[in-house]
């Protein structure tokens, strides 16, 4: 069966699942806190986006929903989060490019 045919998972699931893989037991606890705080967010932005339909496009909708009410840096934080777990998606074979290649970095300025 090839990947094109089989039932890809949302986004927030795979992410859900890389962190348990990946995350648990190698990152301090506020830092995992962190990767779940950004899982909730991918749920509320884009709770259907599923594997296949992750591109550039749809990656780039999502950061700059999270940037409207972010600021720059919390959206490029948020994004390299993002990444790490879509470039592992990537050399698993689930999805066929990086979608995060040349994206752009929105958000609100900085509070004074």
């Amino acid at each position: 069966m090839s990947k094109k045919n089989k039932a890809l998972p949302f986004f927030h699931e795979y992410f859900e699942e890389w962190i348990e893989l990946y995350k648990v037991g190698a990152v301090r606890q506020v830092t995992l806190q962190k990767y779940y705080m950004s899982h909730q967010r991918i749920i509320e932005l884009v709770p259907h986006l599923k594997m296949n339909e992750l591109n550039r496009r749809s990656y780039q909708t999502l950061l700059n929903r999270y940037a409207v009410t972010h600021e720059k840096q919390t959206t490029m934080d948020f994004h390299h989060q993002l990444k790490g777990a879509i470039l592992d998606a990537v050399d698993e074979g689930l999805i066929d490019n990086n979608p995060t290649r040349k994206i752009i970095i929105k958000g609100k300025d900085p509070r004074t």
